[in-house]
């Protein structure tokens, strides 16, 4: 028997709205009916409390710092990381096997290269486009190519379109900074693994061999698996928005990339070595900035500390320290940008202040500081977190879609502006 939980309203009304249970126990109350039965709404200004669908994809309890893909942990998931396999898991549902894991890389790598008219896209670009522009446009393009993606068809046709999707935009994403930086572009190698792939394509030149370096392979492919889905933030809510008008999974995706550019979503770890740039230059030292950080009434924010969903230490984090540390030892880096990061990160952990208040360094903190030893250009940051999280994008689109429950998006608001009044002629009005 369906438990109910009981609204009661101030004109006298009242309304038995079931209570949904999900796997994890996590409760939920279903309103769907309640503005056609009493005529209200509920008001929640950044959905905070407001669940938009049932998924099965991916699992986060912020209390606890658990983040789970189909039921698997993050932490297994991140032993011994495979984007391609983590990929197919999210689309499909399930862990492939040694076949049909091969058959899903070689059809990555079978679509990795671009029409070649694409080419010609990127001279219509200024030399300093931010690469996030560039690949949300020359993403929302893809459709221009494959006509089949329109619509409901693109569902039926999902396999080879996620496979295009995953394999493409790395491709326009290595692209897109080598035109940044007025280099001639590297095409894809088909007997490369997608991270090596992709490295070969951003830091090899025609003029000198580029030799792969395994560690740093290691650790991208690492980066992309805790970049690969993350429940119903900003850009997966985006893609299922766009998506429920039936707008193909190349729009969709394109959306989503658009929404995770922002500084308060994907552009986080961009802020994070930026604010670190800022305290180097400033030369004062670390103490300044941490009492700026404790003055309420400072403009000043320490970026990479705080997740609007984690008030715990996000799993993520936990990984991502440990790689860093180890990425760092391994390439034998020295930069003064990242002695500043790890003080920042000691003090965090040890101060009252930021524990109190679960002020714990997130993943942002932890890319920034891994694509910079990495070699990754800053104004590619954000891009690289488009490359992970495109598999999770494509997930949420084909859940939605698969959800006969889920309607075109049409979030209700609460008027509070101007009531009826009279149109005045422009020669009457003072």
């Amino acid at each position: 028997m369906t438990e109910m939980a009981k609204l009661s309203l101030p004109d006298g009304k009242s309304m038995e709205l079931p209570v949904l249970t999900g796997s994890e126990n996590e409760k939920a109350i279903d309103i769907s009916d309640l503005r056609k039965k009493t005529g209200y709404i509920t008001l929640d200004p950044g959905f905070a409390n407001t669940g938009v669908c049932e998924s099965k994809i991916s699992y986060i309890d912020g209390e606890h710092g658990i983040l789970r893909y189909r039921g698997f942990p993050i932490e297994e998931l991140a032993e011994n990381p495979s984007f391609v396999e983590v990929a197919y898991l999210l689309i499909n549902g399930e862990l492939p096997n040694k076949m049909q894991l091969e058959n899903f890389a070689d059809r990555i790598s079978l679509h990795s290269m671009i029409h070649e008219d694409m080419r010609h896209f990127f001279e219509g670009f200024s030399q300093n486009s931010h690469p996030m522009v560039i690949l949300s446009a020359m993403i929302s393009s893809l459709s221009a190519y494959y006509s089949e993606a329109s619509g409901k068809a693109s569902m039926e046709d999902l396999e080879i379109n996620s496979a295009r999707l995953i394999a493409k935009i790395s491709t326009i994403a290595a692209f897109s900074y080598k035109k940044s930086v007025g280099q001639p572009f590297v095409y894809p190698r088909d007997e490369l693994s997608y991270s090596a792939n992709f490295l070969n394509m951003m830091f090899s030149v025609p003029a000198e061999p580029f030799e792969l370096d395994p560690e740093i392979e290691r650790s991208l492919e690492l980066l992309l698996v805790l970049h690969a889905d993350h429940e119903q933030n900003c850009s997966a809510s985006t893609v299922r928005v766009v998506g429920s008008s039936e707008a193909n999974v190349y729009a969709s995706v394109a959306s989503g990339i658009l929404a995770l550019w922002g500084p308060l979503h994907g552009g986080a770890n961009q802020q994070v070595v930026q604010m670190l740039q800022k305290i180097h230059m400033d030369g004062t030292g670390i103490s300044k900035y941490i009492e700026k950080a404790k003055n309420q009434y400072s403009n000043f924010r320490l970026m990479g500390f705080g997740h609007r969903v984690y008030k715990n230490f996000d799993p993520r984090a936990k990984i991502l320290k440990n790689e860093c540390d180890r990425i760092l030892s391994k390439l034998g880096i020295n930069d003064p940008l990242l002695d500043i990061a790890l003080e920042l990160e000691e003090i965090a952990l040890s101060d009252d202040y930021f524990i109190e208040r679960k002020l714990y360094p997130t993943l942002d903190f932890y890319t920034g500081i891994i694509y910079r030893a990495l070699g990754i250009p800053l104004n590619m940051f954000t891009v690289m977190f488009v490359l992970g999280r495109v598999p999770g994008w494509i997930a949420q689109w084909k859940e939605m879609h698969e959800d006969a429950k889920q309607k075109i998006a049409r979030p209700r608001q609460l008027y509070t502006g101007q009531t009826k009044r009279k149109y005045v002629p422009i020669a009457e009005r003072v």
